[in-house]
């Protein structure tokens, strides 16, 4: 049985009934699989005792094998099921210290020691790094580079998107090369050493000599791979030059490193822009889940590993290995505002004017639920990619966090950031009338849906309920207050400047309407407004207390009756409605 036709022949005759073909062909499948599973689980015993499993599933299920011609993929499905249910919760993480990894060194006594010696020594560096590796990350490189499996058959085997399973590859590599750098190894040692590992797990001789890897298969990743794979449906834009992947106006290329040296940003001295910012090198990652223009989770990845990672639960922030999971949304480290891929012309405009400097982004219109955009910054002459998907990808592998399990996690948000939501108070005087109010605001995505952003206010003997969340804190939306505020008012093409007291951790957005100016606030650290201070026409101030416990909360908190909330109501100017107060 040398070929394919010999085995197709053999499972029709076994689904026929045949005892001695469904037998014959258990043996093939003992061979095929062992050496499968060998490099999935890379331990002896542990991969004779799937094997078998797997056999005496086969023979249990066989008659729900529906076609002869996918055996395989069917069997290699029953073995991939026992490995991953083997791992269980360790599937995600790393498995094996390299104390552990069990390759001692091969002793040379041949003439030819010296070459023996660096070859054993090569063994066992990439066996060892294959052992570092996360279960799912051996498993995905095993089906690419040995199986020559398709990204949609792994994607069906996995019970995942094609597109998942192109991110899986990609940080398999990645994870990967960096093990092998840990030995001196560099960049180009990467398809040497996915070579040797094919050859060392091979079964025989013979299918040792059949192991071959190619580096255009090794060479699909983020940027190159996907642009085949999501084809049609998605959208790709090419972007030519780094200025044009500037999604943000960062100019420090050390990280988001929360408020550190925080310079004061003030408004450019004409309407003239005079900078450009390009984007440091690295990919950065948008999932709008409910379309463009509503709440996105975001992260960065740079140098190869994670830097930070804003999901439906939290912000998190990884730093010389230790992981913060803090208050408040990602924000840039030099008070500029953020930038989306989604946003419009006119919104990139407006933003470049106020701040003084040009940011090119090629726009992607898509506004379509499950949206996801990867910009890919990478060394110069290299072409860059947005990507655009509409999926669910927050059920992916590839928007998960893989940081290690050990690595030390600092949990240091308050109790009502933990609690994901909570309610808050607003007292103050517009125009000598006193103003009161209450209200819930939801702080991360997962929590937005049950407690729902809600406000209502009294200014006087006038309600005012239909105010939306516009020029107030949506973290829940994924952007930081300050972003949030900012970005509200360059729709209404309001002119602003940010100042920032970084001994009270307090930043102040000075907005400048035409009946006066209206000033914020905003605690950088609670990711909240402290106040709302007005000028001009209108005279008063908001001040909002937030509640860290809800234990004792009263019936002045019962929820209004839903309607479209955070939405602005369809009579409101935006957040102009703030100064429309004093005439209530």
């Amino acid at each position: 049985m040398n070929n394919n036709r010999d085995y197709l022949e053999l499972v029709k005759k076994a689904q026929l009934g045949d005892k001695e073909c469904l037998n014959r062909l258990a043996e093939a499948a003992r061979v095929r699989l062992r050496e499968y599973v060998q490099r999935l689980t890379l331990q002896e015993d542990l991969t004779e005792d799937i094997v078998q499993e797997s056999i005496l599933e086969m023979f249990k299920v066989f008659d729900k094998l529906k076609k002869a011609d996918r055996f395989w993929n069917w069997l290699d499905g029953i073995a991939f099921n026992k490995v991953r249910s083997h791992y269980g919760r360790r599937w995600r993480h790393k498995t094996v210290s390299l104390s552990d990894a069990g390759c001692e060194i091969a002793e040379t006594n041949s003439p030819d020691g010296l070459a023996e010696m660096v070859t054993a020594e090569l063994k066992q560096i990439v066996i060892k790094s294959m052992h570092r590796l996360q279960p799912r990350h051996r498993a995905v490189l095993t089906m690419r580079c040995y199986k020559g499996m398709k990204y949609s058959e792994i994607a069906e085997l996995m019970k995942c998107s094609e597109f998942g399973v192109q991110a899986l590859f990609y940080r398999a590599k990645k994870a990967l090369a960096k093990e092998l750098s840990h030995h001196g190894l560099g960049k180009g040692s990467l398809l040497t050493a996915l070579l040797l590992f094919g050859k060392m797990t091979a079964t025989s001789e013979a299918a040792a000599a059949n192991v071959s890897v190619t580096a255009a298969a090794t060479k699909v990743g983020l940027a190159a791979g996907l642009v085949g794979a999501i084809s049609g449906k998605a959208l790709v834009v090419s972007l030519t030059t780094a200025s044009v992947l500037a999604v943000g106006t960062m100019v420090v290329t050390s990280g988001l490193d929360g408020t550190a040296n925080m310079p004061k940003n003030k408004p450019a001295a004409s309407l003239q822009v005079t900078a450009k910012v390009a984007q440091p090198q690295g990919e950065y990652w948008y999932f709008f889940p409910e379309g463009a223009g509503r709440a996105v989770m975001m992260q960065q990845i740079r140098q190869s590993r994670r830097q930070w990672l804003q999901d439906e639960y939290a912000n998190y922030y990884n730093q010389n290995n230790t992981i913060s999971i803090r208050n408040y949304r990602c924000r840039h480290s030099d008070l500029s505002v953020w930038r989306l891929p989604t946003d419009g012309p006119e919104l990139t405009e407006y933003l470049s004017r106020v701040e003084g400097r040009s940011v090119e982004i090629k726009y992607v219109a898509n506004k379509s639920s499950g949206l996801l955009v990867i910009a890919s910054s990478k060394e110069a002459g290299e072409s860059n990619f947005w990507m655009t998907r509409h999926y669910n990808v927050m059920d992916e592998d590839y928007f998960q966090s893989d940081w290690p399990r050990e690595t030390p996690t600092v949990d240091s948000r308050d109790p009502m950031h933990k609690r994901g939501w909570t309610y808050f108070k607003i007292t103050g005087q517009i125009n000598g009338k006193e103003v009161r109010g209450r209200g819930r605001i939801p702080f991360v995505y997962s929590t937005s849906k049950r407690h729902w952003p809600w406000m209502v206010l009294k200014v006087g003997e006038s309600i005012v309920n239909e105010a939306g969340f516009a020029g107030l804190s949506r973290p829940w939306m994924g952007l930081h207050t300050i972003d949030t505020i900012r970005r509200d008012a360059a729709k209404e093409r309001i002119w602003f400047e940010t100042k920032y007291d970084k001994r009270s951790g307090k930043a102040q957005v000075i907005l400048k309407p035409k009946a006066g100016n209206i000033v914020y606030t905003i605690d950088m650290e609670k990711d909240v407004i402290d106040k709302i201070t007005f000028t001009g026409e209108v005279e008063g101030e908001l001040i909002f207390d937030y509640l860290q416990g809800i234990d004792d909360i009263g019936s002045e908190f019962a929820e209004p009756r839903r309607s479209r909330y955070g939405v602005v109501g369809k009579d409101s100017k935006g957040m102009l409605w703030l100064t429309d107060l004093a005439t209530n």
